[in-house]
């Protein structure tokens, strides 16, 4: 597996691995047992950076990530994320956030003993809190770092004002938000001031949560334990009109003898060097489908091209139900 770094020096596998789709929003949670044996799959095919948060389950993820990952300590990155409102004992969320710095501190001291681990690799702010100065948050964690409890610090769905405050209290590492082929939001703001900071970037749905591996088309319905069945942009008459990028991948796929999904992220890969996608699976066939994007080579004419006849499609549908969209930043 090619590594990258990201930020000030976290170098990790070029693809890492989204776990929350383990425990949390897709439906019905897979067993415990296989989504333990689906993490140490990914370590024995070079994936050296896992990604969880205390929001999925929540508590739950973080437990799976933990006990996956505890023989293989040393050898991975783990990532995992403050910043909703959470009852630290019960797991009861209010629907809010809550970036307090003694909130902050509690959840990191919690994510320690869940993770069984003695430093958390990467902590994200999972969503901003306009309660809370983002120097504050950044304050806090820069503490965390000065007690050896944390590493690294990280920022999801966050504004590039946001990322350049926080930025000058304590370096950011990397940025998290969504963007792919069919979100590619980031890339008017949030990338070039990444660049110019030195900031990794990892882009979580780099699948289009699903939606770029082609095995969703407009017939799709989604049970009410998934979170796709409130998102408009997987509402069937917006399927239906968002095909054709499915139809767009598919056809480049053919002609590199890839699939879909890989040339998704090849795309993603290919855009910037301290760019880590973490697409999530639950099947063992899909995890090293995933991972052999790495081999798939686009060269600048064929993301040209991509790109032009990416440009001509305009996805139809928010990429979040509402309340989710007011959370993010952007």
């Amino acid at each position: 597996m090619q590594k990258r770094k990201l930020g000030n020096g976290l170098k990790v596998s070029a693809l890492g691995l989204g776990c929350m789709g383990l425990s949390h929003a897709y439906g019905q949670s897979i067993d415990k047992s296989a989504g333990i044996a689906l993490i140490q799959a990914a370590v024995a095919q070079g994936v050296t950076f896992f990604d969880t948060a205390e929001a999925y389950g929540p508590f739950t993820n973080e437990e799976i990530v933990g006990e996956a990952l505890a023989p293989f300590r040393n050898q991975v990155v783990i990532a995992t994320k403050f910043g909703f409102d959470t009852d630290l004992k019960t797991g009861a969320r209010s629907g809010g956030v809550n970036s307090r710095p003694d909130h902050i501190k509690a959840v990191a001291e919690a994510c320690l003993k869940r993770l069984k681990t003695d430093v958390i690799d990467l902590f994200y702010q999972h969503r901003v809190d306009p309660n809370v100065a983002i120097e504050d948050v950044a304050g806090a964690i820069k503490e965390l770092i000065a007690e050896g409890k944390v590493k690294h610090f990280g920022l999801s769905e966050a504004s590039a004002q946001t990322i350049r405050r926080a930025h000058a209290v304590q370096p950011v590492t990397a940025v998290q938000s969504e963007y792919s082929l069919w979100y590619r939001g980031p890339e008017a703001e949030i990338l070039p001031t990444l660049e110019e900071l030195g900031i990794g970037f990892v882009p979580f749905s780099p699948l289009g949560a699903g939606f770029l591996t082609g095995k969703v088309d407009e017939a799709t319905r989604f049970s009410s334990s998934d979170f796709r069945a409130n998102v408009p942009r997987f509402a069937p008459e917006a399927l239906k009109a968002n095909m054709a990028l499915v139809a767009l991948l598919r056809d480049v796929a053919q002609r590199k003898g890839a699939t879909p999904a890989q040339i998704a992220l090849a795309w993603l890969l290919a855009q910037k060097p301290w760019i880590v996608p973490i697409p999530g699976t639950t099947k063992l066939e899909r995890l090293s489908e995933n991972l052999r994007a790495v081999e798939v080579e686009l060269s600048t004419g064929e993301i040209r091209a991509i790109d032009a006849a990416a440009s001509t499609l305009k996805p139809q549908g928010d990429r979040l139900p509402a309340a989710m969209m007011k959370m993010t930043g952007l």
